[in-house]
């Protein structure tokens, strides 16, 4: 797998405190959304300033769709998801991010977005510690992954 030399990151501060940092691929760090309502994860890509998909040099786009499809795939089978909601919209956090949004017909918020919807509903830690548990295991194959520390 490719080195991507990607230079100096930094989360968003609203990203960093609604969420917890499971660890990162080549490109994108990886974010679980502590709102137990939904298996939400978001994928950010470690480009300084980067708000746009089109700001990334190609190289970087290509990975950061790879790691996505990946992603959203593994998501899929993990949590037996009926849909997948996959956006980067951006308008109150810039930085680029993108979510993996695991979907039912019988979710709180469906068949609306589940952004700004509800209220979040914080993982316990018995909760939080079974998904990442799962989560770690399942991205523990062929795909480069380094978990959080």
């Amino acid at each position: 797998m490719k080195d991507f030399a990607l230079g100096a990151f930094d989360l968003n501060s609203q990203l960093a405190n609604d969420c917890i940092v499971l660890g990162d691929f080549p490109v994108c760090r990886l974010l679980l959304m502590n709102d137990s309502q939904y298996p939400w994860f978001i994928l950010v890509p470690r480009v300084a300033d980067a708000e746009e998909l089109y700001q990334l040099d190609e190289e970087v786009q290509q990975q950061v769709l790879r790691e996505s499809s990946f992603f959203a795939e593994v998501l899929s089978v993990l949590f037996d998801a009926e849909k997948m909601n996959v956006a980067a919209i951006g308008n109150m956090v810039r930085q680029l991010h993108i979510h993996h949004v695991v979907r039912y017909s019988h979710d709180i918020a469906w068949p609306a977005p589940v952004w700004g919807k509800f209220t979040a509903i914080p993982y316990s830690e018995e909760k939080r510690s079974e998904v990442l548990a799962k989560v770690t295991e399942a991205l523990s194959g062929d795909f480069p992954f380094q978990m959080a520390v």
